[in-house]
């Protein structure tokens, strides 16, 4: 079995691009890494499955070894499924986002802001939020 570099540089840059957006604040990049990283792993399981062979279910007399595994596809299949649902749950987020902030931000709270500082009780985290700068566009949320 030959190696197909392109698959796997697709599949490395794939993953790559998707974990960085993922790690954004806002949920449109949020969501394009999700989708990113799902097409990723359905181009890795595509890779993995081995090269393409005879489909197994029409194939008469021919040896197993020439046969194509028909798991990786239904693997995909799956995949392709669970990301789009997981995407439509997300744009239901962004929508409401915007419906209720108009933005897509995810600001911190006192409890992220409390956790990312080690202080240990709320009293603290409020000091802590009054020392550092807010965001300015979510001001009037708080």
């Amino acid at each position: 079995m030959s190696v197909n570099v392109f698959l796997i540089v697709a599949v490395g840059v794939l993953f790559g691009t998707g974990v960085y957006l993922l790690m954004e604040r806002s949920l449109t990049r949020v969501l394009l890494g999700f989708v990113l990283v799902g097409n990723g792993v359905n181009l890795l399981i595509l890779h993995m499955g081995g090269p393409a062979g005879e489909a197994p279910i029409i194939a008469e007399g021919v040896a197993a070894s020439e046969m194509n595994d028909p798991l990786p596809q239904a693997l995909i299949l799956t995949a392709i499924v669970i990301t789009f649902g997981v995407t439509a749950f997300i744009l239901a987020m962004i929508y409401r986002s915007w419906r209720l902030a108009h933005g897509d931000l995810v600001v911190d709270d006192v409890d992220d802001r409390r956790v990312a500082s080690g202080a240990g009780s709320p009293e603290e985290a409020d000091e802590e939020m009054e020392a550092q700068p807010a965001d300015t566009e979510f001001e009037g949320l708080r």
